[in-house]
């Protein structure tokens, strides 16, 4: 006999939770299952570093900012740059989603205990006109307790559930079917894998030890993206961003592959984008990994000088913290995968951030007296000092010639001249004597220290690179971090899916980034970042909802 429910949750991570606590809070049963050990609730949700889009918070208000729907949808427009036919309900859920962001997602979080640091970041600033991709305004809001803090309102309210018998949490349990009855799907069926304690985003045992079957009335497919797999990434990779690397490293565990997307469309779910992906350029292989290929991205201030893989500055408007998907797209044109930043130790202490709860101590441990260091500290954050003395990707010297000839070393080859790296910082530090300038990362600069919140904790003070008092100089090469699935299953607004035939597959739904995080690519082609987690609660909320109403 199959075990019976209202609603099967398949995935514990955000999306999946928020789905699993709205259908029990509405008074229905659900089963909630994962592959993964009890320890992994939360999925990539609890290692990320909890930034959350919001448009005219009281938090960007407090420091200045002026922000609106109006603002936040031409900016999401010029982002998205939406030009397919699959891009109906992609549009849809951007309206939507904005929305929400700018309506009651702070105050729906609030709530239920979510708190906010003060300082918005400012991500995704662009560079372009004021119709293209980017952030007009800081809008990233880091979530005070960083990953852990999102999660734990809603694993807090799941456990709750539990305990009042509307919820079962079934770990450990594979799915390796959906159940189809007359058209509608109304079930799972899978291996049930032995129990393993490892750590968190460690690989985890796959010994099967039984078998399962479950059986609802509908099923909400919450089970991630294809991130931790670089032949699908490869397999997916588009074109217009050039040749796929050859060399990767991973920004999610190897769990995170893409699997579960699968065995859906098997069932004819219609999978749309799936050329789309977020993959970040400013990766470093850490050199305290907890999983297979384990990267860490730098979120960088605005200075640091930007050099390809042969020693030539990066064209404007491709500075550090612009246009992602714009930075991969030149570092692949140029034949190598990789790429170089050149910076000085005072630019290191105020503008690096490593992306990552367990990289951010101070903010994931709510701890005011640790975090306000970071303004007052001589050196750079701790976890960011690790990776400079630890780390295979930085290089510490006091000399240019010295600096570059270590950084050919570590590549393997002699693509880099002195001569050529002097001869464009020299001409960059020139520009530095007066407060107007015609290089445009200068202008960034400048730009930037007029924003209180990146003067304060995230844009030092100008000064050249090449003056000894702002020493030693640090090189970090910069490899490709892969991230995020932007494609997914097609849905409505319900998150009920559609299949191949365009009509909704009854008692289907999906959602976070199995469904493009709403809608099957509700970024299009870019993301303004902030807006992976809040695509999570948001599609979340919405099939819980409504798969909470559906079921009778």
């Amino acid at each position: 006999m199959s075990e019976q429910t209202d609603v099967i949750v398949v995935g514990a991570g955000l999306s999946g939770l928020v789905a699993a606590t709205e259908i029990a809070d509405a008074g229905k049963r659900v089963i909630l299952v994962d592959q993964e050990g009890e320890q992994s609730i939360g999925g990539q949700a609890f290692w990320s570093f909890g930034g959350l889009f919001l448009v005219d918070s009281p938090e960007q208000r407090r420091l200045g900012i002026k922000d609106s729907f109006d603002l936040a949808m031409q900016d999401w427009i010029g982002t998205a740059g939406f030009d397919r036919d699959e891009d109906f309900w992609p549009r849809q859920w951007a309206e939507a989603y904005v929305a929400f962001a700018a309506g009651e997602k702070r105050d729906w979080l609030r709530a239920m205990g979510h708190r906010i640091f003060p300082v918005v970041g400012w991500a995704e600033r662009g560079g372009y006109d004021a119709m293209g991709h980017g952030n007009s305004v800081p809008r990233f809001h880091v979530t005070w307790g960083t990953g852990p803090g999102i999660v734990e309102p809603f694993e807090r309210r799941a456990r709750e559930a539990a305990r009042s018998g509307r919820l079962i949490f079934r770990f450990r349990h594979r799915v390796d079917a959906l159940s189809i009855t007359n058209g509608v799907v109304d079930g799972v069926s899978g291996a049930i894998l032995e129990p393993d304690n490892v750590e968190r985003g460690k690989s985890s045992s796959r010994n099967v030890v039984g078998e399962f079957s479950l059986k609802a009335q509908a099923v909400i497919v919450a089970a991630g993206g294809i991130g931790g797999n670089h032949e699908l990434v490869r397999q997916n990779w588009p074109k217009r961003l050039g040749e796929p690397p050859k060399f990767m490293i991973s920004g999610v565990p190897e769990h995170v592959d893409g699997r579960m997307i699968g065995i859906t469309e098997k069932t004819g779910a219609r999978l749309i984008n799936r050329d789309r992906m977020w993959h970040y350029v400013e990766g470093i292989q850490n050199w305290n990994p907890i999983w297979p290929r384990h990267g860490i991205r730098i979120l960088p201030g605005p200075s640091s000088m930007w050099f390809d893989a042969t020693g030539t500055r990066l064209p404007a408007p491709l500075f550090p913290g612009s246009d992602t998907l714009g930075q991969l797209k030149y570092i692949m044109s140029t034949g190598y995968d990789y790429s170089w930043f050149i910076l000085t130790q005072s630019i290191i202490k105020k503008e690096f951030a490593l992306s990552g709860s367990e990289q951010n101590p101070d903010l994931t441990g709510k701890s005011w007296r640790m975090t306000i260091k970071r303004a007052t500290n001589k050196g750079a954050p701790a976890p960011v000092e690790a990776f400079k003395s630890h780390g295979v990707d930085f290089i510490v010297r006091d000399k240019l010639d010295e600096l570059v000839a270590a950084m050919n070393k570590l590549a393997g080859n002699d693509l880099l001249r002195c001569d050529e790296v002097r001869m464009q910082i020299e001409a960059r530090d020139r520009e530095i004597a007066n407060s107007y300038v015609k290089d445009a990362q200068v202008m960034n600069i400048h730009n930037a220290r007029r924003y209180i919140g990146d003067k304060l904790i995230r844009t030092a003070s100008p000064h050249r690179i090449l003056d000894p008092a702002h020493g030693p100089l640090i090189a970090v090469k910069l490899n490709i971090l892969t991230r995020k699935t932007l494609g997914g299953f097609e849905t409505d607004l319900d998150s009920r899916v559609f299949g191949a035939e365009g009509s909704v597959i009854p008692g289907l739904y999906a959602v976070g980034e199995a469904a493009g995080f709403g809608g099957g690519g509700v970024h299009g082609y870019r993301s303004l970042e902030g807006t992976f987690l809040g695509g999570c609660l948001f599609s979340g909320r919405n099939a819980g909802r409504a798969a909470a109403k559906a079921v009778g």
